[in-house]
């Protein structure tokens, strides 16, 4: 299913530990427009515990994560 997803903004956190991950994604939210989507890339472990809960909070959603080689993908729609 994640290899469907297309996002509208890449951004890539590789390399970067935490909060790096997080704070990437708060900033990719202002490059996309309400309803697309952003692919945030990380290898920080952290980062597919602690993004799905300031995504919830933030009030998008999470609509997949994509394990890559080395790294995975968290693909999250803006909301509002």
């Amino acid at each position: 299913m994640t290899d469907e997803i297309k996002a509208d903004y890449v951004a890539d956190a590789r390399g970067s530990a935490c909060p790096g991950p997080l704070l990437e994604a708060k900033k990719s939210m202002s490059k996309v427009k309400v309803g697309q989507i952003v692919e945030v890339r990380s290898n920080d472990p952290g980062t597919k515990r602690d993004l799905p809960i300031w995504v919830k909070k933030a009030g998008h959603e999470i609509i997949g994560i994509k394990e890559g080689t080395g790294f995975y993908s968290i693909f999250i729609r803006r909301k509002k």
